[in-house]
């Protein structure tokens, strides 16, 4: 049987990416990606000319049957998702989930390294023996129950959100927990890396003077 890599991506540094993550990278008879543009900027950046098909959360049930008979063949098969580890707020659990129901035997490896949930906590200066990982919070359905949930959580909270949404996070988090401390960072590992400390409304009116807003954001909440 064949061998299912789960390899991490860099979330912004391309240095980031791991030797090992290169290897795997480099042996795979093939590699899925979330976004095959994104992973093609790796590949060409260290000079790897492995075949790069897609696999997203809309194709991840099918492309998961194609892989699963790669393995049965006997191939090495690399997943990366756009940045970061593959399954943490992005696509490939249900791949993993599929593989180890439909070919026990296929070796599943995971190839470790960055994750902006990590790196994030890294250098938040908080205690992080405990904390609560939400991810992406729902856009309508749950919202609301997710913020109370917060506003109550007796641990850190962390997030991920989009620059479109920040500032509507924030607004929110003011009414649930107005006195609560949030960090934030963007665009970590990244030029333009910045982590800001605050009351929800002061963080706030921070991003709305710098009007254009870029970049992946890991948002961490405490109550």
């Amino acid at each position: 049987m064949g061998t299912l890599s789960i390899v991490a991506t860099p979330i912004g540094n391309l240095g980031d990416i791991t030797f090992r993550g290169l290897w795997n990278l480099k042996e795979a008879n093939a590699i899925y990606a979330e976004d095959t543009r994104v992973i093609s900027k790796l590949l060409s950046h260290y000079g790897l000319r492995t075949s790069v098909f897609r696999l997203d959360a809309a194709t991840e049930t099918t492309k998961a049957k194609e892989i699963a008979e790669r393995l049965i063949r006997g191939e090495h098969v690399a997943f990366v998702s756009d940045a970061g580890t593959p399954g943490v707020s992005d696509p490939g659990a249900r791949l993993v989930a599929y593989v180890r129901e439909s070919v026990p035997d296929a070796t599943i490896d995971a190839i470790p390294g960055p994750s902006a949930l990590t790196a994030a906590l890294s250098i938040a200066g908080l205690s992080t023996d405990k904390f609560l990982f939400l991810g992406f919070l729902p856009h309508k359905k749950g919202r609301q129950t997710a913020l109370k949930g917060i506003a109550q959580c007796t641990v850190p909270v962390v997030l991920y959100e989009s620059p479109h949404r920040i500032l509507k996070l924030l607004t929110e988090l003011s009414k649930f927990a107005p006195k609560s401390r949030v960090t934030i960072a963007r665009e970590l590992t990244k030029i333009h890396e910045e982590v800001l400390v605050g009351k929800p409304l002061e963080l706030a009116a921070q991003l709305e003077k710098k009007k254009a807003v870029r970049g992946e954001f890991v948002v961490i909440v405490e109550t």
